[in-house]
């Protein structure tokens, strides 16, 4: 009875190991990578190194084969000191997942072979009329001999100027019966001839994760890069965000973390009418409640990973309650972060600003937040 609803020694070990290296090696760096707007090269190199960057990919392709909680983990405990470096683990995670759930095994080698030796990926599914409405996307995708030629823009693309390939979503067959069978999925490399990064978008918060528009002119690729079958495309897409939205979740829960174990330090040592504001039981009543969301996101985030792991009927659901959760949560503990903090949490000479600004995008990118009750609601109600 002992190991009742506990996470097993390995994801502690993990925890751990992972805690260690985001200190020593990617939190020094947080403050510069979000002031320059640059990218997290250190915690890149960190994270590669150390087999954390892409840990979700199976050991068959030369990954750690790591579970969706253990994945999460990764995310959370990267996030809790930077939130731009945790987008390394968690977007190649959502770039390749396509490819996992319905890639061919050569396609697989290929890609998932390539991500697990470091290179990075992208997932490429928004356009700007087709945000919440992807069934309306506009770019295509034409069969030509034995290539497909790609026309078309994608936006919001996280980490685009950084990686190497780019799981891309495109009408194939605009008089499908229904928009949403007409979409397919395939897998682009940066070098496939005319396929263009874009500028990058001027940001609130993860400044250092480059977001940036896509552009596919006439871009040809080998037929064989097609994942799945022709029409399959949204729908690997959403199972993809079920395993991926709760990441979303374990990155807020970490941003989150991040903001509480700052808050309680400053509370501990700034004084005011003669003893610490920790003493004060306005600030203690803030503490506890931080405290108490983290508590209930993580137990929510780690809950989602495993009902999708396991492939449980209410997988979709779970997934998109954690993210909704922990993402408003983190909002608001980082929001009290900076208040416990007072003036100062409102510079730039703390971290607690850095993470408010961060916290917002949880709510909003791989679905927002509203999209999401949607969701829940339906499977509530069919």
């Amino acid at each position: 009875m002992s190991e009742l609803y506990r996470l097993a020694e390995e994801h502690e070990e993990l925890r751990a190991a992972v805690r260690s290296l985001a200190e020593k090696e990617i939190a020094p760096y947080a403050a510069d990578v979000d002031e320059q707007e640059r990218y997290p090269t250190e915690a890149r190199d960190a994270l590669t190194k150390a087999g954390f960057a892409a840990v979700h990919i199976p050991e068959a392709y030369g990954g750690q084969g790591a579970d969706a909680i253990a994945t999460d983990i990764v995310i959370e405990e990267v996030a809790r000191v930077c939130a731009s470096s945790s987008l390394i683990p968690a977007v190649n995670k959502l770039g390749t997942m396509n490819i996992i759930l319905g890639g061919s095994e050569e396609l697989k080698k290929k890609v998932l072979g390539d991500v697990a030796a470091g290179s990075m990926a992208s997932y490429a599914l928004s356009e700007r009329e087709a945000g919440s409405d992807p069934a309306s996307m506009r770019t295509r995708a034409v069969k030509d001999g034995n290539t497909w030629v790609l026309n078309g823009t994608k936006c919001w693309i996280t980490n685009a100027a950084m990686s190497d390939w780019f799981t891309v979503m495109a009408v194939t067959d605009p008089d499908a019966p229904s928009p949403a069978r007409g979409i397919s999925a395939f897998a682009v490399h940066k070098d496939d001839p005319g396929f263009v990064v874009g500028p990058k978008e001027r940001k609130l918060g993860i400044k250092g994760s480059p977001t940036n528009e896509i552009y596919f002119e006439n871009c040809t690729i080998p037929e064989d890069r097609i994942i799945g079958e022709p029409g399959q495309g949204l729908k690997l897409a959403f199972t993809t965000l079920d395993h991926t939205r709760h990441s979303i979740g374990a990155q807020a829960l970490g941003i989150a973390q991040g903001a509480l174990d700052a808050a309680v330090a400053y509370a501990k040592e700034r004084k005011q009418f003669g003893k610490a504001i920790a003493d004060f039981q306005a600030i203690q009543f803030m503490l506890a409640d931080m405290a108490m969301k983290v508590e209930a996101a993580r137990h929510l985030v780690y809950a989602a990973a495993a009902k999708v792991e396991r492939g449980e009927p209410d997988a979709s659901f779970a997934s998109s309650a954690a993210k909704t959760f922990a993402s408003d949560a983190a909002m608001e503990i980082t929001t009290d972060a900076v208040q416990i903090f007072g003036g100062a949490g409102y510079t730039r000479d703390f971290p607690v600003e850095r993470m408010m600004r961060d916290a917002k995008i949880t709510q909003i990118y791989e679905g927002t937040n509203q999209i999401q009750r949607l969701v829940m609601a339906r499977s509530l109600l069919k």
